[in-house]
């Protein structure tokens, strides 16, 4: 699991895609939230604007990351 740490109270799922290095455009981070290929908190999420809080976790592609 790795550690993402973030500097505000939220972050955007594709934005947070991005922040850690899993997409490099946010086009690319969009394609994969609608594809349904993203879990937060181990549920499939499909609105890439879903608030992100610290303690949550995100997994794609077999890498779960946890927001600090």
């Amino acid at each position: 699991m790795k550690e993402i740490s973030i500097n505000s109270e939220f972050i955007k799922l594709d934005s947070f895609l991005k922040w850690c290095g899993a997409a490099t455009l946010g086009s690319e981070a969009k394609i994969y939230i609608l594809e349904g290929n993203v879990k937060v908190n181990d549920e499939i999420e499909t609105r890439r604007g879903k608030k992100l809080y610290k303690g949550d976790t995100v997994e794609f592609e077999g890498e779960i990351y946890k927001i600090i």
